[in-house]
């Protein structure tokens, strides 16, 4: 959406590390919020998200959200998308902490359905040139602003000089072993944008969706919280709900109805309880839930005829790069757009289905963005690459499943400082024993205007190696902030510390070569 939102007459390069796996988006199965009803109105959107945020979401924020959504909705219909329709108009659903039904969907894929629908239309923009497979290394910051970007292309390791430089590169959900992200969702950009000097705020806020398929040897694929929205339940292996204390019961704010799941687990020693799907009936999840059903069929489960097994699994990070309300970082030609970003929007706990209309709002807040000047462009330079072979002797994909499973026990649904402290010390340690790996330090000191070319080999291992750096500085993050916030809210609970304070209806910010600090809720 944003390179579609772009002023017209720019050249526009749309990069991705990959060039296959789905995106996160492209998983999203739930929909989208936004007012469409007449019952519906802009305030009860306001306050629903506002509730749900716990005391810090950014007003202004959530009025742009809110008031922008429904002239997005209209630009996807112009763009082809295909919602689920009434004889009335759009259908819609109700999730958690949703005061009126106003979720649209597309079935329960709506968001592979609106990447099918900006795809379609981005291919067709004047000067865009879209490149997948080429992975971006680092930002090039120049005089305090970001010029451009350093990117693995076919081989070679060089620079790009850029007006402007947006990262809509997602969350960070993969950093958990237990997670519905996509293998990709490593927190790239918020490694990327901290490491060249932006402000990053309110990372120790990550939001564990309850109802993630919990089968050995399975991915944790999503079972949509509007299928709970139509009337699934939640229940133990003894027929009881986990949620019958909560308000609102099965369609209570995540971040509770993870909590009570994983207590009832934890007291019962088991690893999943049970989502019965029977009372939503067999028409309506046959027309509405046909991925849900299928992926469960494939799996060997009869969600039509007996409970299904789920358990918590981190969701969505509602912290990222700090930005302002057109996107802007604090690092001047440096925007950020989606999960990446932290607009102020989701507060301590993010509203259900807000999060693809926030990817919406903001990349048309781009459509007024000015470029810096760029200079001619210099010569490059190839420089001869003297690194013969790889001397980082340990496995990095060994390491990333030992961090995913570090984070998880010291920084999931449940955390203390007894399981921060030793994991925060962990992770320090081996960055900077990573630091000292001589391709990742080569790379990372190669002079803007230089070019190297790596074989193969070399290749597969710095990449390797960049995956494992950015996502233990992206645990770094977690954790540090996890600490700091000594209290409970929203998204982040403490043990030692389960009440919210006042005092704490705070931002956490983060910035390099800094320690934590907080800044003010705007329109609190």
């Amino acid at each position: 959406m944003t390179a579609l939102e772009l002023p017209a007459g720019l050249r526009v390069l749309l990069l991705s590390k990959n060039s296959g796996p789905p995106s996160a988006s492209r998983w999203a199965q739930g929909g989208i919020a936004a007012v469409t009803r007449a019952d519906d109105s802009f305030d009860s959107h306001i306050q629903d998200t506002l509730r749900a945020g716990a005391g810090l979401c950014d007003r202004d924020a959530v009025e742009l959200l809110v008031r922008q959504a429904p002239a997005c909705v209209e630009r996807l219909l112009q763009l082809g998308m295909d919602f689920d329709r009434t004889p009335g108009g759009l259908s819609t659903t109700l999730e958690a902490a949703h005061s009126h039904r106003r979720v649209l969907h597309a079935q329960d894929r709506t968001g592979g359905a609106l990447v099918d629908a900006l795809e379609r239309e981005v291919l067709r923009r004047p000067g865009l040139v879209q490149r997948k497979g080429m992975p971006a290394l680092q930002l090039w910051v120049e005089a305090g602003c970001c010029v451009g970007l350093q990117v693995l292309d076919r081989g070679s390791v060089r620079w790009l000089r850029a007006g402007a430089v947006v990262l809509a590169s997602g969350g960070g959900g993969h950093l958990f072993a237990h997670t519905t992200n996509p293998s990709q969702a490593s927190g790239d950009g918020v490694a990327m944008a901290w490491s060249a000097g932006a402000r990053v705020r309110d990372l120790e806020f990550v939001q564990f969706h309850p109802t993630a398929l919990m089968l050995p040897g399975a991915p944790h694929f999503l079972i949509s919280e509007a299928v709970r929205g139509e009337g699934a339940r939640l229940q133990d292996a003894h027929g009881v709900s986990p949620v019958q204390d909560l308000p609102g019961g099965d369609l209570a704010p995540r971040d509770q109805v993870s909590r009570a799941l994983a207590r009832r687990m934890q007291a019962q020693g088991v690893e999943h309880l049970w989502l019965d799907m029977r009372p939503v009936g067999r028409e309506r999840l046959e027309r509405q839930f046909p991925t849900i059903l299928g992926r469960c069929h494939e799996l060997g489960l009869r969600p039509l005829e007996r409970p299904i097994p789920v358990a918590p699994a981190a969701h969505y990070w509602m912290g990222g790069i700090a930005t302002d309300l057109n996107a802007a970082t604090s690092l001047p030609g440096l925007y950020a757009v989606g999960e990446v970003a932290c607009t102020g929007v989701h507060g301590a706990n993010r509203l259900a289905s807000n999060s693809l209309m926030e990817c919406l709002v903001f990349a048309r807040q781009l459509r007024n963005l000015r470029l810096q000047p760029l200079p001619p462009p210099a010569a490059e330079r190839r420089c001869r690459w003297t690194e013969d072979s790889p001397s980082e002797a340990r496995d990095p994909q060994a390491e990333i499943v030992e961090l995913r499973q570090l984070c998880w026990q010291a920084a999931g649904v449940e955390r203390s400082a007894g399981g921060l402290t030793p994991a925060l010390h962990w992770v320090r340690q081996r960055r900077a024993e990573l630091a000292l790996a001589p391709l990742l330090s080569g790379i990372r000191t190669l002079e803007p205007g230089d070019a190297v070319v790596l074989n193969p080999e070399e290749q597969r291992r710095l990449l390797q190696l960049q995956e494992l750096q950015q996502r233990l500085v992206l645990a770094n993050l977690l954790i540090e902030a996890a600490l700091f916030r000594n209290e409970s809210r929203g998204g982040h609970f403490r043990r030692d510390a389960p009440a919210s304070q006042p005092f704490w209806r705070v931002h956490t910010v983060q910035e390099r070569d800094r320690p934590p600090s907080t800044a003010a809720v705007q329109g609190a």
